[in-house]
């Protein structure tokens, strides 16, 4: 791990109050150093160790509450996370932004800079959350 990548994780965790621990230190590293979004089952693949799997499911969800990652929605019952590039904190969490999922290699990005359409709800409905995932082929893929 790089010194600027251990610095930033350190720096992030204790922003959010967390200590800091080696698992909490890999993932993040893994987010940081993957282009898109990580299925809860990516982690020790791609880390090249055994997690415990209840270990990494409470680090996400710690990770979630804190305003450090966000879910992403998937058509088919996988949850899939991405590190939250806006200052998103425990108490304001802002993630309203389009996800791509590339349906060649199955990558799935956030689309940051493209807008989440204006939804209009009927008289009575109110809005908590919006996901939108628009799927096709990726430009590494085309």
């Amino acid at each position: 791990m790089s010194n600027k990548n251990k610095a930033s994780i350190t720096e992030l965790l204790r922003a959010s109050k967390l200590s800091i621990t080696d698992t909490r230190v890999k993932i993040l590293e893994l987010f940081m150093n993957t282009n898109g979004a990580l299925e809860h089952s990516s982690f020790e693949k791609l880390a090249g160790q055994s997690f415990d799997r209840v270990t990494v499911y409470r680090t996400l969800q710690t990770f979630l509450d804190k305003g450090i990652i966000h879910s992403i929605p998937t058509t088919d019952t996988s949850i899939r996370y991405a590190l939250c590039k806006s200052d998103c904190s425990e108490h304001d969490h802002h993630d309203h932004h389009v996800h791509f999922k590339c349906e060649e290699c199955g990558a799935t990005t956030c689309l940051e800079d493209t807008d989440v359409p204006e939804i209009h709800l009927p008289k009575g409905y109110a809005m908590h959350n919006v996901d939108v995932v628009v799927s096709g082929v990726c430009n590494q893929c085309r």
